[in-house]
């Protein structure tokens, strides 16, 4: 409609209005509603150019991850009101989108034979106070030559931050026990705090069990199967592997793979959380950080 709207402005001094309504099968009442909304068209593609602007400025800082859900969370959380639908409809304008998950490599290995904790979270993925209750998962980062970098992840469920973290060549225990003393070393003392899990092997074995007996912290763990009972941990580490792999199947090096890893992590804390008022931690020793 709008193309034969304009096809008749532009040729009505020649032909008249009336007459190329008629040929082009416009009613005349349609045509003058048209032309009346020509202000309201401009003032909106003005609009849209300047939240266009906007998004480029989210999308750019996320490292063109953020796909319409986060920027338009992001925009709201910079006082724009807009809906998400809008936001859609001007990214596919200028032709932004997030990034899509590949294909996934498995992580969590159950032990059968291990003892389980019982699950204290009950899927409730908030807290009222920093430093009472945590989630942690295991996620993968795909290098050239088929091998992999697997990063472990301690997150405090009242900012929604990572509290600790670390990296390593391996899935031993060893791993997810540096990512708890990161977290520790971070908040001072983990004592009577909740660190909730999934059933696989590093978070059931003994030496596990013992490294949150010493920092005083009660293992919370996941039913059998059931990836909705730990979303919260899975959902970040997804969304961390796929926003610094970037659209890339693999990184070339382990440095490269670290380095990108510590900017996703530092501009989460930093930029994609809504509170301020927590201290991020800082990667330490020798499996954490670069």
């Amino acid at each position: 409609m709008a193309n034969r709207c304009q096809f008749v402005e532009d040729h009505q001094r020649r032909y008249g209005v009336k007459r190329l309504c008629r040929a082009v099968g416009l009613a005349l009442s349609t045509f003058s509603y048209w032309r009346w909304a020509v202000p309201l068209r401009a003032a909106r593609h003005t609009a849209d150019a300047e939240l266009a602007a906007r998004i480029r400025t989210v999308h750019r800082a996320s490292d063109g991850t953020y796909g319409i859900p986060r920027t338009t969370a992001e925009l709201r959380e910079n006082g724009e009101v807009v809906n998400h639908k809008r936001v859609a409809r001007v990214m596919k304008a200028i032709e932004l989108a997030g990034l899509r998950l590949r294909r996934r490599h498995r992580t969590t290995v159950p032990d059968l034979a291990a003892a389980k904790a019982a699950d204290l979270v009950g899927r409730d993925f908030s807290a009222t106070e920093v430093n009472t209750k945590y989630v942690g998962d295991i996620t993968y980062l795909p290098l050239s030559g088929g091998t992999f970098r697997y990063l472990a992840t301690v997150i405090d469920l009242a900012p929604r931050r990572p509290a600790g973290w670390a990296i390593a060549d391996h899935m031993r225990a060893d791993l997810v026990i540096d990512a708890l003393h990161a977290a520790e070393r971070t908040c001072g003392n983990l004592a009577s705090a909740i660190f909730h899990s999934d059933h696989g092997a590093r978070y059931c074995s003994r030496a596990f069990a013992d490294a949150c007996r010493q920092a005083g912290v009660i293992q919370s763990m996941s039913a059998v199967g059931s990836s909705a009972d730990n979303a919260l941990a899975e959902s970040f580490n997804a969304t961390c592997r796929r926003e610094t792999l970037q659209g890339r199947r693999t990184r070339d090096t382990e440095r490269e793979a670290h380095l990108d890893l510590f900017r996703r992590l530092h501009r989460y804390n930093w930029q994609d959380s809504m509170f301020h008022d927590y201290r991020p931690f800082q990667p330490s020793g020798p499996r954490c950080g670069v």
